[in-house]
C-alpha cells in the first residue's frame, strides 16, 4: 500500500491524524495534513482506509 495526498486541498479538518496517527500529523501552523509514512505496513491498512473515506476534502488516495 502506497498513500498519496493533495496537500493543496486540505482544509485541516484532523480526521486522518486522529485515525491513523502513525501515517498522518497535522501542520503546526495551519492544521493541514503531513503525511508521516507514505508505504504503512498491512496492519495499518483499515486505519488508513478509514482515515480516506472521512476525510472532508477527499485529499487521501491510496494506491
Amino acid at each position: 500500500m502506497r498513500i498519496e495526498i493533495d496537500e493543496d486541498l486540505c482544509c485541516g479538518a484532523g480526521t486522518c491524524a486522529l485515525i491513523a496517527p502513525g501515517v498522518f500529523d497535522q501542520n503546526d501552523e495551519d492544521g493541514t495534513v503531513i503525511l508521516l509514512d507514505a508505504t504503512p505496513g498491512a496492519e495499518r491498512r483499515a486505519a488508513v482506509e478509514e482515515a480516506a473515506e472521512r476525510c472532508p476534502t477527499a485529499v487521501i488516495r491510496i494506491v
